[in-house]
């Protein structure tokens, strides 16, 4: 099984741009203009170009908005260098949102995309989440 990750955005070229600048993904296959293929990190993730306001599904109780929202789901990159990919995700447009917050694990800081995405940066120390192990 491959896990593929899509992620939708009202304006494909800036979706791009951002990935690319924050996270240091390179842009792979374009499909027409409604998708583009970013890659690097270890599942491919998809950019799939969604007006504000369609619905995901034709009976969504609601349409899409690109504000600020909170999902249960969101991505995580983990990074060697947190204060350094920190630097980079705000430079190309992310929102810190509360300050950088060390755990057992490693440190984190959490993140909203200029889509109103939740993303997360992480540094593993130590034994990273095998900390946790009891």
């Amino acid at each position: 099984m491959n896990l593929l990750v899509n992620v939708d955005v009202p304006d494909l070229a800036a979706g791009a741009d951002f990935y690319v600048r924050a996270f240091g993904l390179e842009v792979g296959r374009r499909f027409g203009g409604g998708a583009i293929e970013l890659l690097g990190g270890e599942a491919p993730i998809y950019l799939l170009s969604k007006v504000a306001g369609t619905l995901p599904f034709a009976e969504a109780p609601a349409g899409r908005d690109y504000v600020r929202h909170w999902t249960p789901v969101h991505l995580d990159f983990a990074v060697g260098d947190l204060d350094a990919a920190l630097e980079r995700a705000l430079d190309a447009g992310a929102r810190l949102e509360g300050g950088v917050v060390t755990k057992k694990w490693g440190r984190m800081a959490n993140l909203s995309d200029p889509f109103g995405h939740g993303v997360c940066l992480l540094q593993f120390l130590g034994r990273g989440y095998d900390e946790l192990i009891v």
